[in-house]
C-alpha cells in the first residue's frame, strides 16, 4: 500500500475513557469541518484503530456499522455511554472486604447488558476498518490479540471471529474489578481476562498489525516511521510521585499488595498500569524520534486522588474526567522524556494538543483524498 497508514490507539482505564473520549469528539468535529460533511466518521480516516480494555469498548463503538453500513455511533456518544451507564456498571454502594476476598468487586452483569445492546450480534471480520483488540487468556496463560485483519484473512479458520461483544467484554474483566469472560467458539476455546495486562496502551500492537500485513501482502515487514501516522491517547496518569516507598512495601505481604485500605486502592495493579503505556509511549517515541511529526500521543498527566479511579462513577468525578479532557486540549503539546518517563513541554512546539489535533486531521484528511482520486 502506497501513501501513509493510520493508527488510532486507544488506552484503557475504565471509567477514565471520559478522556479519550473528549479527544476523539474533537477529532471528528475537525474532520467534518475539514471535509465538509457532517456524516464523517473516525473510522472513514484509519486503517487500524486498536484499544485495550475500556479503550475495546471505544474502537468498537467507532467501528460497529449500522444497517446502512455507516458507523453506528459518533464520537460525541462516547460521553452518553460512559455518562448513563457507568453508574449501573460500577455501583456506588459499598462493597464489603469479605465479598471483595471470594469474588470481583462488580459481577459485571450491566456491563454484560449494556454491550450487548449496544454491539448487538457483530462479529470482529464485519468492523468498518481494522479493530485489534488485546486480550489474556487466563488458561493458556498467554496473551491473545483478536482483529479483524486476522478474522477476515482466515477465513477457513473462524475461530477467533467472535462477537465484538464477547471480545469487548474479555479485554474489559480487569482482575479484582469484573469477572473473567469464557467464550466458546469451533474448536476453540477462550478464557480471557483484562486486555491490560498484556497492552494497556495498545500502540505497539497495531504496528505489529501492521507488519504482519505487509508480510501477508508479501512485503519483507521493515516498517518505517515515515509511512505511518500514528494518534495515541492515554487515559490519564496519576500526579503522585511518592505513592509507595521500597521501605514501606518491603514489608507487605500478598494482600497489602492487592488493597490499600486508605486509598482504597490496588498497588499490583497501579504498577502494571502505569508502568506499561509509559514503556510503550517511550519505545514508539524512540522508534519515531526521526519522524516526531507521526507521533502524536496525549495523555492527561495529572490525575489526583480519586480521578485516577478506574470505578469511580459518582456523577461528580464522571463530570470531571469529561472537564479534564476537555482541559487537556488546551495544554501544550508534550512529549515523554525517554530518560525519565515525565511528560515535558515540546521546546520548538508552542501548539496546543487541540492545534495539533487539527493539523493530525489535515494529514488524515488529505490521505483519504489521496486514496480516493487513485480508486
Amino acid at each position: 500500500m502506497e501513501g501513509v497508514r493510520t493508527v488510532l490507539s486507544i488506552d484503557g482505564g475504565g471509567v477514565r475513557g471520559l478522556i479519550p473520549g473528549a479527544v476523539l469528539e474533537c477529532l471528528e468535529t475537525q474532520l467534518q469541518k475539514i471535509d465538509g460533511d457532517d456524516n464523517v466518521r473516525l473510522a472513514d480516516y484509519f486503517d487500524v484503530i486498536a484499544g485495550a480494555s475500556t479503550g475495546a469498548i471505544i474502537a468498537a463503538m467507532l467501528t460497529v456499522p449500522s444497517e446502512h453500513c455507516r458507523p453506528l455511533y459518533r464520537a460525541e456518544d462516547i460521553k452518553d455511554f460512559y455518562m448513563d451507564n457507568a453508574p449501573n456498571i460500577f455501583p456506588k454502594r459499598s462493597c464489603s472486604l469479605l465479598k471483595m476476598m471470594i469474588g470481583p468487586k462488580y459481577d459485571g452483569k450491566v456491563l454484560n447488558e449494556v454491550l450487548m445492546e449496544g454491539l448487538g450480534y457483530t462479529r470482529i471480520r464485519d468492523t468498518l476498518t481494522n479493530v485489534v483488540i488485546p486480550t489474556y487468556d487466563i488458561m493458556q496463560q498467554q496473551p491473545i490479540i483478536f482483529s479483524t485483519q486476522e478474522a477476515r484473512a482466515n477465513d477457513e479458520d473462524q475461530d477467533k471471529n467472535l462477537l465484538l461483544y464477547d471480545i469487548c467484554i474479555g479485554s474489559s474483566a480487569a482482575p479484582t474489578y469484573l469477572p473473567a469472560h469464557e467464550v466458546l467458539s469451533g474448536d476453540m476455546e477462550f478464557n480471557l481476562i483484562d486486555g491490560g495486562i498484556v497492552a494497556n496502551n495498545p500502540t505497539l500492537v497495531a504496528l505489529n498489525c501492521l507488519i504482519k500485513e505487509d508480510w501477508r501482502y508479501g512485503n519483507n515487514g521493515d516498517l518505517q516511521p515515515c509511512t505511518v501516522k500514528i494518534l495515541s491517547i492515554g487515559t490519564g496518569k496519576t500526579r503522585v510521585k511518592k505513592m509507595y516507598s521500597a521501605k514501606k512495601v518491603s514489608k507487605w505481604g500478598v494482600f497489602d499488595w492487592i488493597y490499600q485500605f486508605r486509598g482504597k486502592r490496588s498497588p499490583i495493579i497501579d504498577c502494571f498500569r502505569e508502568a506499561g503505556p509509559d514503556m510503550v509511549d517511550i519505545h514508539v517515541s524512540v522508534l519515531f524520534r526521526t519522524c516526531q511529526g507521526n507521533y502524536l500521543r496525549i495523555q492527561c498527566d495529572d490525575l489526583i486522588g480519586v480521578e485516577g479511579s478506574m470505578d469511580n462513577s459518582k456523577k461528580k468525578n464522571l463530570n470531571n474526567l469529561v472537564e479534564k479532557g476537555r482541559s487537556l486540549l488546551r495544554r501544550r503539546v508534550k512529549r515523554v522524556n525517554i530518560n525519565t518517563g515525565d511528560y515535558e513541554n515540546v521546546v520548538n512546539d508552542q501548539r496546543s494538543n487541540e492545534e495539533a489535533l487539527r493539523d493530525f486531521a489535515i494529514h488524515l484528511s488529505n490521505e483519504r483524498k489521496r486514496r480516493s482520486f487513485e480508486a
